[in-house]
């Protein structure tokens, strides 16, 4: 007998079967396990069908534009010509004799450099005896009174006796109350047989067998055979001569550059002497920068507007292109 009512029609079967149906109209089972089965083992698809043809690029590397080797040659061939310039201006004697050497005239740091005292004054009162040993008065630039073993009882204008040396000069010194000469031997207080005032076998109102009122052999006083130290009112020589030094052959070849320090005097003639080498270079440098050197020509050194001998460092470098 047929339903009655509301649910009269109702197919529950067909109803289950619309509920697992997809909407592709596959029954759900059938649809789930095709999934799983293309997740485990993929179906190999048809290949495709290439309907496009290969279109040529330009080159991604720079804008040779297929010239690699003309663009190659051209380069090299634009360095080689730019080493051949320098090459070229090296060989210039203008240019190699401003790049091979500068040499400068310095004020000397005498510390390390310091030449051994020679002298620059002398005196005496003609005593029969020779000079006693005693200290050396003070140092500066001006004497007003030279030294002597001798005291004045009651001077009506009392002042020191002085020596004329730089004060830094290095002279030596020993302790003790009198003046005198301190390389002289002990005996009894003497001046000396020299003239002039002072003390010593010279003449001037120094100290020694020189002349002047410096202290030792030699003249114009100072210290050092009247040299004097750049400083303290003593202006430094200026060049106003100079003759090239020559590059060694063997300092050439071993491509050898440093620079070469020199100390000489200047004298009151703006003429250098007593050059000797206090930082050697080796392989022929020294021996030229010595024999270039010794015929420059300065302005000498001047103290009080007076021209003196003069110590100062020559710097002479060496520098290859």
């Amino acid at each position: 007998m047929a339903a009655q009512g509301p649910n009269a029609g109702f197919d529950p079967n067909a109803h289950l079967q619309r509920l697992l149906t997809t909407d592709v109209g596959e029954p759900f089972p059938r649809s789930f396990f095709r999934n799983v089965r293309d997740l485990i083992h993929p179906r190999r698809l048809p290949p495709l069908e290439v309907t496009s043809k290969p279109i040529p690029t330009q080159e991604i590397w720079g804008l040779y534009g297929g010239h690699e080797t003309s663009s190659g040659a051209l380069s090299l061939a634009l360095h080689g010509l730019v080493i051949g310039l320098l090459l070229l201006a090296g060989t210039n004697p203008k240019v190699r004799s401003v790049i091979k050497e500068q040499i400068d005239l310095i004020a000397p740091d005498l510390a390390p450099y310091r030449a051994p005292s020679h002298g620059g004054g002398g005196g005496g009162d003609r005593s029969p005896l020779p000079p006693s040993k005693g200290r050396l008065p003070k140092l500066a630039s001006k004497q007003f009174v030279p030294p002597s073993v001798t005291r004045v009882e009651n001077p009506k204008l009392p002042m020191d006796p002085t020596l004329i040396i730089p004060p830094d000069a290095n002279i030596p010194r020993i302790d003790m109350d009198i003046l005198g000469d301190p390389l002289a031997k002990f005996g009894i207080a003497s001046n000396g047989p020299g003239s002039g005032g002072g003390i010593g076998t010279g003449r001037g109102g120094g100290i020694g067998p020189g002349s002047g009122p410096g202290y030792g052999p030699g003249s114009g006083g100072g210290i050092g055979g009247g040299v004097y130290l750049i400083g303290g009112g003593v202006t430094g020589p200026s060049l106003i001569y100079k003759v090239e030094p020559e590059y060694s052959e063997q300092a050439r070849k071993a491509k050898f550059q440093g620079t070469v320090i020199l100390l000489i005097v200047v004298d009151d003639h703006g003429k250098p002497r007593d050059a000797r080498v206090v930082r050697p270079l080796g392989l022929g440098l020294d021996e030229s920068a010595l024999e270039a050197v010794m015929k420059w020509r300065f302005t000498p050194g001047k103290k009080d507007g007076k021209a003196v001998a003069v110590q100062a460092t020559i710097e002479v470098n060496f520098r290859l292109l």
